[in-house]
């Protein structure tokens, strides 16, 4: 089995490490550009750059492929189906409101600022979090000190969302899949004394899951054509491919500051030459 993730940056490093925790015999490709982070919010250019790394994933033939971003789930999901889809199933992000709705709030969604207040969330929040006070908290300055390993950067960031963020909220949605990696950080930064434990939703897990559904309902309809697939769940670690604006690199040296970065790095042959 192999799955292709793509994102901007390392924010796909949350969704394949929770791939490699599900199934450790999958081999890996992760498609980013991180010479143009961030995509920005203006939908042609997230469309054009979203393709590129989505087709330079797809030439090495996945299974499926995780849109790892929530900016390219919002403005490229569409196309990038389009283009791919039915051939490679095409699994978007995107932010866990549903489920942090469903333990009654509140609510505080922390995102992009560019994300922050836009219909697409404002649509998330109408239709899945009716009726339960939500705060959206938007985070300027998070993903790239993130995607820089900037440990100053990320504590600045982090308190400057910390302090948008009502010490009542119980629930706080990661709407950034770069937040993921810094998940511990929030919650202490938000963790009121004496409260009940901070719950945090990010998407990781969730699409990870989707994406082995994916391919394992395909595979059903292989089978009654009798072309039945058969994966491997035991034995040696799946392989780990890196691309960079769409040329195969080692792991960005920023990965390995997060633990899901130095998970991977295990099964990086351009990190053990």
């Amino acid at each position: 089995m192999k799955i292709a993730l793509m994102d901007s940056g390392i924010g796909l490093l949350a969704a394949a490490a929770a791939v490699r925790r599900l199934h450790p015999g999958a081999d890996l490709v992760l498609s980013s550009d991180p010479d143009t982070m961030p995509w920005g919010n203006a939908p042609e250019k997230v469309k054009e750059l979203a393709l590129a790394a989505a087709e330079a994933a797809a030439a090495h033939r996945p299974d499926a492929l995780i849109v790892a971003c929530n900016t390219a789930s919002v403005h490229a999901l569409p196309a990038l189906r389009a283009r791919l889809e039915p051939e490679l199933p095409v699994i978007g992000t995107v932010p866990a409101i549903k489920p942090a709705a469903a333990t009654g709030g509140p609510v505080a969604i922390w995102a992009t600022p560019a994300t922050t207040g836009s219909p697409y969330q404002r649509g998330l929040i109408e239709e899945f979090a009716a009726g339960v006070t939500v705060t959206e908290v938007p985070c300027p300055g998070l993903a790239d000190a993130v995607q820089e390993a900037d440990e100053e950067a990320i504590t600045r960031a982090i308190a400057a969302a910390a302090a948008l963020t009502p010490t009542d909220v119980t629930t706080v949605v990661l709407g950034c899949t770069h937040y993921e990696l810094v998940a511990e950080r929030i919650r202490a930064a938000v963790q009121q004394p004496d409260a009940k434990p901070l719950v945090l939703r990010g998407s990781a897990e969730a699409v990870a899951a989707q994406a082995l559904r994916r391919i394992r309902e395909r595979d059903a309809v292989d089978a009654e054509d009798g072309t039945e697939a058969s994966y491997d769940t035991e034995g040696a670690e799946g392989t780990l491919t890196v691309l960079l604006g769409g040329r195969e690199a080692a792991l960005p040296s920023a990965a390995l500051a997060y633990a899901e970065g130095r998970l991977l790095a295990a099964s990086d042959p351009l990190l053990k030459a």
